[in-house]
C-alpha cells in the first residue's frame, strides 16, 4: 500500500495543529513540522543542528537544503510510518519541487496538499480570542495578526498553483464545528 503524504496548510488561527493531531491519530502518520524539527537537531548537536544554529544565530534563513536533510533523516528514522503529515514545510515553489525528488525518487509522493481556508475576519477574532487565553502576545495585536495573514497568503499562492498543476490541492472550509471540519479533510484525503 502506498503511504500517505499530506501538506497541510492553513493561516494561522485556522486550527492546523488541532486538525493535524487528529489526522495524525486517524491514519498513524508522522509529524514533520520543520520547526520542532530544526529545535530537536539543535537540541541533539547533530551536524545538520549546528550548521542550523550557526545561520540562525547570525540571522539568516536555514537553507533548504539543510531542512530537506533533516526532512531526509526523520523519515529515514520512519521506515515503517503509514505516511508523513508535512507541517510548514514546503514554503516555497523550490522546496515543493525538492520535495518532489526525494518523495519520488522513494515512489512515495505527496498524496494531497489539504489547505484550510477561513476568511481574514474569523481568524483575526479566533487568534485575538486565543491571545486572550494564551497570553501570547503575537496573537493579541490585530495589525500583527493581519500582517501574518498577509504573509501566509503572499507565499503560499505560488504552492497551491503548483499543487493545483498536479492535481493534489484541495482547499477545505474551515470554518465550522471541529467534527465537520475533521470531515471535511477525511472526504478530501479519500
Amino acid at each position: 500500500m502506498s503511504k500517505l503524504n499530506i501538506v497541510l496548510f492553513g493561516p494561522p488561527g485556522a486550527g492546523k495543529g488541532t486538525q493535524s493531531n487528529f489526522l495524525i491519530e486517524r491514519y498513524g502518520l508522522v509529524h514533520l513540522s520543520t520547526g520542532d524539527l530544526l529545535r530537536a537537531e539543535i537540541k541533539a548537536e547533530s551536524q545538520l543542528g549546528l550548521q542550523a544554529k550557526e545561520l540562525m544565530d547570525a540571522g539568516q534563513l536555514v537553507p533548504d537544503a539543510v531542512v530537506i536533510g533533516m526532512i531526509r533523516n526523520k523519515m529515514e528514522a520512519h521506515l515503517d510510518a503509514k505516511g508523513f503529515i508535512f507541517d510548514g514545510f514546503p514554503r516555497t515553489k523550490a522546496q515543493a519541487e525538492t520535495l518532489d525528488e526525494m518523495l519520488d525518487a522513494k515512489s512515495e509522493p505527496i498524496t494531497a496538499m489539504l489547505a484550510l481556508e477561513v476568511p481574514e475576519e474569523e481568524l483575526i477574532k479566533r487568534l485575538l480570542g486565543r491571545g486572550a487565553t494564551s497570553g501570547r502576545s503575537d496573537d493579541q495585536d490585530e495589525s500583527i495578526i493581519r500582517n501574518r495573514i498577509r504573509e501566509y497568503t503572499t507565499k503560499t499562492a505560488p504552492l497551491k498553483d503548483y499543487y493545483s498543476a498536479q492535481g493534489k490541492f484541495k482547499a477545505i472550509n474551515g470554518v465550522g464545528s471541529l467534527e465537520e471540519i475533521t470531515g471535511r479533510l477525511v472526504e478530501a484525503i479519500g
